[in-house]
């Protein structure tokens, strides 16, 4: 079977498509004929962090996939040839706390193998089985991006009906969350330096939009916005570059949930807004399977169809990594691996 690789060096031009031999199951695990994958940012940070001789290099990349299972071992019981389904982002992440062993279950790097391939082989354990009512390339964007924005919302956060919510960009977690946020009857204020993603995120159901390139003092309109009180609750998906301003637009007593690294990992940011206003910050780092499962069901009984701004064919991927490296994508980016 074929399969990607970043092979000597670091960088997507090292992104390789290799033959390798057939997985085989082990008494509890499953090999899954790949259909779709879908691309985080995280994929771009694990693709541009490669060092020669590290655990990285010769790893199947990707963590978000969705396939067919092709056969199973001797003891798995969850599932059967034929079903298909949906592997959780953290393999060894059931339920409960993260722990670092269940971080480091994390598919698709230091020497995980992910799901850019024509066939994997992973614990049952780490399977949900997919609805009818949801595709193979919906199912892909669940999750990393679907199931931090759930846990963003409903399990880091607890938003309900009336509440507002603010949207720090438009990528794949923001856009999830818009979705997920109108279904919870929230009011969704949403923020881009793009008008067309604006306008793309209105038709989506945004309440309100802020361009950030013609209102820089977006966390005063957010204000205004809120008749001087602030959000109920923001989906900081940033970073250090837009983490005050987040602040400033929360009410007292709101809620933060972040997960953005776009402007970098580290930089000086306030804490006397945290302080000042009681506002509660949430590292939000993707979620459980059990959260996935949950996300699914929300899924199906409300019929979202999840953002895709493009399919690329599994020959393609390198197309496609540089499609999302670029930035214009609207929600996902999507590769294709096989038809069924």
């Amino acid at each position: 079977m074929r399969s990607y690789v970043f092979a000597e060096a670091p960088g997507l031009e090292s992104l390789r498509l290799i033959d390798r031999p057939l997985p085989v199951p082990g008494p509890h695990d499953v090999v899954v004929g790949v259909r779709a994958v879908s691309l985080n940012y995280r994929d771009l940070l694990v693709a541009q962090s490669q060092q020669p001789g590290s655990a990285d290099l010769g790893t199947i990349p990707v963590s978000d996939g969705a396939g067919v299972v092709l056969a199973t071992g001797s003891n798995v019981s969850r599932v059967q040839p034929g079903d298909r389904v949906v592997a959780s982002f953290m393999r060894d992440w059931i339920e409960g706390p993260l722990t670092p062993a269940r971080q480091a279950s994390s598919l698709g790097a230091a020497g995980v193998d992910g799901l850019l391939a024509e066939q994997v082989v992973l614990p049952e354990a780490a399977l949900v089985p997919l609805p009818a009512s949801v595709s193979f390339e919906s199912a892909s964007t669940l999750p990393c991006a679907g199931v931090t924005a759930w846990y963003a919302l409903f399990e880091g956060a607890r938003v309900v009906p009336g509440d507002t919510v603010l949207l720090v960009g438009t990528g794949g977690v923001a856009i999830w969350a818009l979705q997920l946020a109108k279904v919870a009857g929230a009011r969704v204020i949403i923020t881009s330096r793009s008008h067309e993603k604006l306008a793309r995120a209105r038709a989506l159901g945004a309440d309100e939009i802020i361009n950030t390139t013609t209102t820089p003092a977006w966390d005063d309109q957010v204000r205004a916005l809120t008749n001087g009180e602030g959000a109920d609750h923001v989906v900081e998906s940033g970073g250090p570059g837009t983490f005050d301003r987040s602040v400033s637009s929360l009410r007292h007593g709101g809620s933060m949930s972040l997960m953005g690294v776009l402007s970098g990992f580290a930089d000086h940011v306030s804490t006397f807004g945290i302080l000042s206003k009681q506002v509660r910050v949430q590292g939000t780092y993707v979620g459980s399977r059990h959260m996935l499962e949950r996300l699914l069901r929300a899924v199906d009984v409300n019929h979202i169809e999840p953002v895709v701004d493009r399919v690329f064919p599994f020959d393609a991927a390198r197309s496609a990594y540089d499609f999302m490296a670029a930035g214009a994508h609207f929600g996902k980016v999507v590769i294709r691996v096989a038809e069924g």
